[in-house]
């Protein structure tokens, strides 16, 4: 199952590849290019830059997920015997898994399709979060998508619909600049593929392999400066995507010596996805605080605060991926170290964060900014890519 589930990168990266390219043309030629948001968004730069990326990003993701889907349902034993005996021992484990992928395939087309209607013309928040909210409870209660089930039932269910919607958001969020979310998103990827790798949690492993190669082959065209963007056709799907798998794999399995036989293996993706989330809680607490609605888009994303700090904009970018794969690394075998290991890789990532705080702390104050304060004044001249809080 290895050679399968590590081939699911280039098989994903050689259809957002070229669709992205095409998508680039196409989305000029047709005019779906940028827009101001809904209104009471701050006003920004816009861009003469399509925002129909998130097109190429769910096919990558979509086809062969779907192709697999068939494949399993259709194909005889002896046939899989003849040309993949390796996923042999796996065919019962996986048409266990067929239910939950197809309701996953419905899900991110649900999230996929408002996000394009949105990209096009803003719906209301709450009527995203509406939608949000009801596929997450389906995908919890009818296909058993849990977080902490050791809680009991009710307490997992709204552990995980929250875990859902809140990662949803905040790749969501995180859409801000030129290849941020896409390049946070394939790094938490590929550091949650390799975790369940290690895990033998296959289909959840290969749907993560597609989803990396599908960022890869979108960041071609979305690395600053972008030639498009994936919109919210695109960071939907995929906060989405990494929301569900995580709340899928198994981080605490006793009996299980490899990746989840500890605890606080639990805490995994707290620490992978532990900057989108940074983000996501410290712009809802300088919205709520400024007495405006923390669905209402604007630039006080840590991007947009960096930018602000005299660092670039490809330089902010960087600065977050690097930040991103120093956590996740640490929290990729969380639940097979010992105790005093685990605390080491917890306070490493407060540390991380720690730092960051500190540093927009100090450096605001050191060039007399105040933006956090007044963020209109601040941030007209700070070129974006979208914000679609």
């Amino acid at each position: 199952m290895l050679l399968p589930v590590l081939l699911s990168v280039p098989i994903a990266f050689a259809i957002a590849w070229p669709l992205t390219a095409w998508l680039v043309r196409a989305g000029t030629h047709l005019g779906t290019l940028d827009t101001a948001g809904a209104a009471g968004h701050e006003k920004r730069v816009l861009r003469a830059v399509p925002n129909i990326g998130g097109v190429a990003i769910y096919a990558a993701v979509a086809i062969p997920l779907l192709a697999g889907v068939i494949a399993l349902a259709t194909v005889p034993a002896t046939i899989w015997e003849r040309w993949l005996p390796g996923i042999v021992p796996h065919l019962d484990r996986l048409d266990e898994t067929l239910p939950t992928a197809i309701a996953l395939l419905v899900g991110m087309t649900t999230l996929h399709i408002m996000g394009l209607a949105d990209d096009r013309r803003p719906l209301s928040p709450w009527f995203k979060l509406a939608i949000q909210i009801t596929v997450a409870t389906g995908l919890v209660i009818g296909f058993d998508v849990r977080l902490l089930t050791l809680l009991g039932p009710v307490p997992s269910i709204l552990i995980t619909i929250g875990w859902i919607v809140v990662i949803t958001n905040a790749i969501n969020f995180l859409d801000n600049m030129d290849g941020l979310a896409g390049g946070v998103s394939a790094i938490a990827a590929l550091l949650l593929l390799i975790a369940t790798i290690v895990n033998t949690q296959w289909f959840i492993a290969g749907t993560l392999g597609l989803l990396a190669g599908a960022l890869a082959g979108f960041l071609v065209f979305n690395y600053p400066p972008a030639r498009i963007f994936m919109g919210d056709g695109g960071s939907l799907v995929v906060g989405f995507l990494l929301a569900v798998l995580t709340a899928r794999t198994t981080f605490y399995n006793p009996a299980d010596g490899d990746l989840g036989s500890a605890w606080y293996g639990v805490f995994m993706p707290l620490v992978v996805l532990a900057v989108p989330l940074y983000d996501f809680t410290t712009v809802t607490l300088l919205r709520l605080r400024q007495g405006r609605s923390p669905f209402v888009g604007d630039q006080q994303h840590l991007s947009h605060r960096l930018v602000r700090r005299r660092m670039s904009q490809r330089g902010a970018v960087v600065v977050i991926w690097g930040l991103t794969a120093v956590t996740g690394i640490g929290g990729i075998s969380l639940g097979s170290l010992a105790w005093w290991q685990a605390i080491l890789v917890g306070a490493q990532t407060l540390l991380v964060l720690m730092v960051v705080a500190m540093y927009e702390h100090a450096s605001r104050h050191a060039v007399g900014d105040a933006a956090d304060e007044t963020p209109h004044e601040a941030e007209r001249e700070v070129v974006v890519e979208e914000d679609h809080a």
